[in-house]
């Protein structure tokens, strides 16, 4: 079976690649014979070419003779090779009307594609993703703005840093005054934020806590669904019943808005659930959030002030409490800082790509030798120039008919 990593084309440009040199020599070594590899040349990717070529890997840009293309973000319509199997960060599941006609692509190219995201065991959890390192980049960003904005440290950026070792270093240099911080999220991505605050021994209180205690040095509070969601008609809250029926809740987190200086936003969030605050809210003289790390990234989603994404060149821009304008960074005092990158990993690309290929060698690897893989069946969108059953859903989307 031959298997092409892809160089990344999108722009802004993702250093990120599913395998690092030694885990292709590592699986090549673990099934002899099964698998050959090629790498396409690549001038951004986090491992140089000449990292692959030390092992024996072979180069090529022509990538017509692999069975299997890997990538990390979406492939530009243009590179798409028809009839072939692609897996990649598709962005399509969501109906995300901005790759409307990259999902359009690759049905008339007849390409059978597969998803990260839908990559899941028996259990319906998913095996491979990057949420740990959104996370600990998240955080480590929503740190140095607050540092920028208060003028009170300088990190250096977290894409400056080599790898993790670096950033923990850079860590040190944190000090932060008696301040409260409220993160949003437990799964992957708010477990990566807490691996940030424990490396700067930032206290964590409970949510209670953070609202009615003074403390005299910078605390934090991890809020759960329950903490900040409440049933419109009583108030009430059943976690069944909030995930299927989202639309029934509303919203009371103004109560944390009202003590924090900061958000780090790390959960999942529904379209149909409650936003946190409205675009009203942040006008209040109670709102004292001034720093806000939207690592979801929901454009006008769970967060207002998340007005479009922002970069790893620029990573920062400022939204004004009263019009919603959005300003140069820290050029108003009052202003709210908003950090909303929406690919933090690529930041740590190495240590990321490592995290990210040993779960593509335990849990996918192994899929691609089985006669009939469930798991692979499952996490395929598209295959013999039509949408699979798990996902025609998507059929009016594609047609256009969808609402955007």
């Amino acid at each position: 079976m031959k298997i092409g990593l892809i160089k990344e084309g999108k722009t802004p440009p993702d250093k990120r690649v599913a395998f690092t040199p030694q885990q292709v020599k590592d699986i090549q070594e673990r099934y002899p014979g099964a698998f050959e590899f090629f790498v396409q040349p690549s001038p951004i990717r986090c491992f140089a070419d000449e990292e692959y070529e030390a092992l024996g890997i072979p180069l090529t840009e022509d990538m017509s003779d692999c069975d299997w293309l890997i990538g990390i973000k979406e492939v530009p319509i243009p590179n798409l090779i028809a009839d072939k199997t692609y897996l990649f960060f598709s962005h399509t599941i969501k109906e995300q009307a901005y790759n409307r006609k990259l999902l359009q692509t690759i049905l008339e190219k007849n390409i059978k594609l597969l998803d990260y995201e839908v990559l899941k065991n028996e259990n319906g959890q998913r095996t491979v993703a990057f949420g740990r390192w959104a996370g600990i980049v998240g955080a480590y960003n929503g740190l140095w703005t607050y540092g920028k904005k208060s003028g009170l440290f300088d990190l250096k950026r977290a894409n400056e840093c080599f790898d993790r070792d670096e950033l923990e270093e850079e860590l040190k240099k944190v000090q932060l005054p008696p301040i409260k911080i409220v993160v949003t999220g437990t799964g992957r991505v708010g477990k990566g934020v807490l691996e940030v605050f424990n490396s700067i021994a930032l206290r964590e209180v409970s949510p209670h806590e953070l609202i009615h205690n003074y403390y005299d040095e910078a605390v934090f509070a991890v809020l759960d669904n329950d903490d900040y969601n409440r049933r419109k008609t009583d108030g009430g809250f059943d976690q069944k019943e909030f995930y299927a029926e989202p639309q029934k809740y509303e919203s009371h987190f103004l109560k944390f808005a009202e003590v924090s200086d900061i958000l780090i936003a790390a959960a999942y969030w529904d379209n149909r659930a409650p936003r946190l605050f409205t675009r009203q809210d942040i006008n209040s003289e109670d709102f004292c959030i001034s720093v806000i790390a939207d690592i979801t990234c929901d454009i006008e989603g769970s967060i207002p002030t998340t007005l479009k994404p922002s970069t790893i060149a620029d990573p920062v821009y400022d939204v004004d409490r009263e019009t919603f304008e959005v300003l140069e960074p820290f050029g108003k005092q009052n202003s709210i800082s908003v950090m909303a990158v929406d690919n933090l990993p690529t930041e740590l690309p190495r240590d990321a790509s490592e995290e990210f290929g040993s779960h593509l060698s335990e849990h996918f690897i192994p899929e691609l030798l089985k006669e009939k893989s469930k798991i692979l069946d499952r996490a395929t969108i598209t295959k013999d120039g039509d949408l699979t059953i798990e996902f025609i859903y998507l059929k009016d989307y594609v047609e256009g008919k969808s609402t955007d």
